[in-house]
């Protein structure tokens, strides 16, 4: 399952995924659209956690002794720097995701869960190009 690149022709795509029963096999050009999404999902979150963190350290800079400060202006930056806290580390966790499927993907490893061994199926990757699970497990994995 291991994936056939050359350094002549980085794009030459001999990477099988799994099948779930009822699918239809991969075609070439889907698993390089997989490829992408997944390389296009890993700069986005890049960018996202750069921004994130450059309106932190703004925040930050601003200070938050509230000295002479009205106090609804010091619970707004603190309300402000919450939230560009959660949205930094939300992209961080996206982009492990992300990180973690390519991995995957160059390693023959993408398409089957992570947790039964069974193909994720060709509907759930196109849709969510960095799951590791397959439907079932990652239920009951936010079951517990």
């Amino acid at each position: 399952m291991a994936s056939a690149r050359t350094k002549d022709d980085p794009k030459a795509t001999a990477i099988t995924i799994p099948v779930a029963e009822g699918d239809d096999p991969w075609t070439d050009e889907e698993v390089e659209e997989i490829r992408q999404e997944l390389m296009a999902d890993i700069a986005r979150m890049e960018r996202a956690i750069e921004v994130a963190e450059a309106g932190l350290a703004d925040l930050f800079e601003e200070g938050t002794d509230g000295a002479g400060r009205d106090p609804a202006d010091v619970g707004s930056s603190n309300f402000e720097r919450d939230q560009e806290m959660s949205l930094a580390q939300n992209a961080r966790d996206m982009l492990e995701q992300a990180q973690l499927a390519y991995r995957m993907f160059e390693s023959g490893e993408y398409g089957t869960c992570e947790t039964c061994g069974q193909p994720i199926g060709k509907d759930r990757l196109q849709v969510f190009p960095r799951a590791t699970m397959c439907v079932t497990c990652k239920q009951r994995e936010e079951r517990r």
